[in-house]
């Protein structure tokens, strides 16, 4: 069994909560063992990068070292935003020696391990180089009954570091989608900024950010989007009633886990599918609370 240190960061405990459970269950299904970080903390997101840097490399090297304490050498980051955090920390500590220096002093303070060799990973390229597109389709046990859907990347996990997926055109998580049993659409918007966090500051421009994304989804056939980043999730599945002329959208807007944990096998009510805002009555078409699995989908 793989097993790797486990960054939760706070959205999977509030709202993207959805994310963690359907996570937690597709690593269970596949084999794969999550070891949550002991007492670990905030990331500091990308904002604080932008008001201390030293302070939040240091903030967010506390995580990495808390993980080689516990005897690991790998970490998964579901978050878009922890993941480009921790990784950006992993990276300057080891390129720039001033950086370097202020971590390890501070993490000397705190009777911590350095963080040498510690590597940041998000779960769609664990999946994909870990487990593989074949083994993911030889595990399921649903047929795809939906329709089809957008996998939407955003920006975080692709850019500027590239291992997770191809910065402008990446595939990966339309093939776990494809291995799962569904159809995804082709588009040219699968890594436009979703606004990030302007929905809570310049709320009419983060509006209109992410309605340009739903409706262009819609325009290409999709019946609901799949993402791999909770302020993205969020984002895309609170404001659709402020959209399209006010008429609004209804839209699905759900976790890639969600998709590869039902076609896994997990029980529904283990996906968080309770959670979502928009497209309820699609979610009770395609996800019913009773379905039986079958042997070889």
């Amino acid at each position: 069994m793989s097993e790797y240190a486990y960054f939760p960061g706070c959205s999977l405990r509030a709202t993207g909560m959805a994310y963690e459970k359907s996570l937690l269950e597709v690593f269970r299904i596949l084999g794969l063992k999550l070891n949550e970080i002991e007492d670990w903390n905030c990331c500091g997101a990308t904002s604080y990068m932008s008001i201390d840097e030293d302070a939040a490399f240091v903030l967010s090297a506390r995580n990495l070292a808390l993980a080689a304490k516990q005897g690991a050498s790998e970490v998964v980051a579901p978050c878009s935003a922890c993941y480009l955090v921790l990784r950006k920390t992993e990276d300057y500590a080891t390129r720039y020696p001033t950086i370097r220096k202020r971590v390890d002093e501070a993490l000397q303070i705190a009777e911590l391990p350095p963080i040498d060799w510690m590597k940041v990973r998000h779960p769609v390229e664990v999946l994909f180089n870990d487990v593989g597109v074949g083994m993911v389709k030889a595990k399921t046990v649903r047929k795809w009954q939906g329709g089809k859907l957008a996998c939407y990347y955003g920006c975080q996990m692709l850019r500027p570091y590239y291992e997770t997926d191809r910065p402008q055109d990446p595939i990966r998580m339309d093939e776990l989608m494809h291995a799962a049993g569904a159809t995804t659409i082709q588009w040219a918007l699968k890594t436009k900024c979703c606004g990030g966090s302007l929905t809570g500051t310049i709320r009419e421009v983060g509006v209109r950010l992410n309605e340009i994304l739903i409706a262009e989804a819609v325009r290409k056939g999709a019946e609901a989007i799949v993402t791999c980043c909770p302020l993205c999730q969020f984002n895309l599945d609170a404001y659709q009633r402020e959209m399209n002329g006010g008429r609004g959208y209804d839209i699905p807007i759900l976790y890639f886990t969600q998709v590869l944990g039902w076609a896994l096998g997990a029980d529904r009510d283990k996906l968080g599918f309770q959670h979502s805002i928009a497209g309820g009555k699609v979610l009770k078409q395609w996800f019913p609370a009773r379905e039986e699995v079958m042997a070889n989908a």
